[in-house]
């Protein structure tokens, strides 16, 4: 099986480049974040063409999560349990669901932003990532990916410039504990070992060429439970994902698994 996860900004505005990605790479199940869409707006008919289903939570043009597997789509969970909202009043966000493809649990996740440090939405994200902490801990008893955006770069080599980060969200203390934990819990950062940094990043903002200066951050992951990890067999950045006219500012990553 081939897995990918990508932040797409927008399937409708790239739908296109994800039917071709699918095809290029030919992958069995993506996961998508950022749809940026409701449901009954996603354009599907190419994928279904193609022989993939989809699983998709959108409520508006933010945020929103989906699933395209041509290997089975079971067993639809949209939310985590005890994932919290966000807004006044408080409603829960399109930012999370798993499906179960070829007997693997895929969940599509889309962290909260945090935007700053002093701002409510980082504390709602470090609130989302604790409580998913807590409902992923069972799921490592079968093979399970915790895919998509986690909006933190754990390490500093994972960002272009540790020091231009000093004040942001993104390399807190609070937010890389946060992510440490599904590590000692027992979850594999399954990407890494084969694509090392520094420069692996998966992320290069629209601003001031930051791609074609390479000035990005490691931001996408793929955390697998044991049963996953031990059949991963390669993965990789689908960096030349990120180039050209139209393109996602992130960029897909890929994982192999053995059959």
């Amino acid at each position: 099986m081939r897995l990918a996860t990508w932040n797409v900004n927008s399937l409708r505005s790239r739908i296109g480049r994800v039917e071709a990605f699918l095809e290029r790479h030919d992958v069995d199940v993506l996961a998508l974040q950022e749809t940026k869409a409701r449901d009954d707006q996603l354009p599907l008919m190419g994928l279904q063409s193609m022989g993939y289903e989809v699983a998709s939570a959108g409520v508006n043009q933010w945020n929103g999560v989906a699933v395209i597997s041509r290997v089975g789509l079971d067993d639809v969970e949209v939310g985590f349990p005890g994932m919290p909202g966000w807004g006044d009043p408080v409603a829960g966000e399109a930012r999370a669901i798993g499906v179960t493809c070829g007997g693997v649990r895929v969940w599509s996740l889309y962290v909260p932003n945090g935007r700053k440090v002093d701002d409510p939405h980082y504390v709602y994200k470090l609130d989302w990532l604790a409580r998913l902490r807590a409902a992923a801990q069972p799921w490592l008893d079968g093979p399970t990916a915790l895919v998509g955006d986690w909006n933190i770069a754990p390490l500093d080599e994972d960002v272009f410039d540790i020091a231009a980060f000093a004040r942001s969200t993104h390399v807190t203390a609070p937010e890389r504990a946060a992510f440490q934990a599904f590590l000692d819990d027992g979850y594999a950062d399954v990407v890494r070992p084969h694509s090392p940094g520094p420069g692996g990043y998966t992320y290069w903002d629209y601003y001031r060429q930051r791609f074609e200066r390479n000035r990005g951050m490691r931001i996408d992951f793929v955390l697998g439970s044991p049963a996953f990890a031990s059949a991963v067999t390669g993965a990789f950045v689908d960096r030349d994902e990120r180039a050209g006219t139209g393109a996602s500012d992130h960029a897909p990553v890929v994982v192999d698994l053995a059959d």
